[in-house]
């Protein structure tokens, strides 16, 4: 039995005894570097995946702020929350989005570093406060408009910042 000349034995034997060059943690397949700058940039394949895992978890969350509502409503004439809330199609479809989302996400994740992916997530954010006005009919106060504003442009200087 041979040994390596891998003094950390870090690195797996192949046949012979050689040293099997693995990749890299960081790089995948799916990345690709701007030449002139070494920067990575996602392709169009993995942004859309990345706006749909945002724009469904969103939705998602609507969804499910909706249905409990209308759960609350049935639990105050007919009795217990959670089996208001376990019948609700709004609640029930609610969590299905969101499970879509989630495997968008675990994709999302296989192509596009987390550094760059997660700060995307503000966009949720300014999705989820539109739509609680637009269709839940809740009110934003100035503040928090200013505040979402300030977490996505955030979120254009992590994109445009990024390494």
């Amino acid at each position: 039995m041979s040994r390596s000349s891998d003094p950390a034995g870090t690195r797996p034997a192949g046949p012979a005894g050689r040293l099997l060059r693995l990749p890299e943690p960081h790089a995948t397949r799916h990345d690709s570097r701007d030449d002139t700058t070494g920067r990575r940039r996602l392709s169009v394949t993995s942004m859309a995946l990345l706006l749909f895992a945002v724009a469904t978890a969103a939705i998602g969350q609507v969804m499910l702020k909706h249905g409990m509502q209308v759960a609350t409503s049935r639990a105050a004439h007919r009795g217990s929350l959670v089996v208001s809330a376990a019948t609700s199609p709004w609640v029930l479809i609610g969590l299905l989005v969101f499970a879509i989302s989630a495997i968008a996400w675990l994709a999302t994740l296989s192509r596009v570093p987390l550094s760059v992916a997660y700060p995307f997530n503000a966009l949720g954010y300014l999705g989820i406060l539109t739509a609680s006005i637009l269709i839940l009919h809740e009110r934003a106060n100035v503040l928090t408009w200013a505040g979402s504003l300030l977490v996505v442009s955030g979120l254009i200087i992590v994109v445009l910042a990024r390494p």
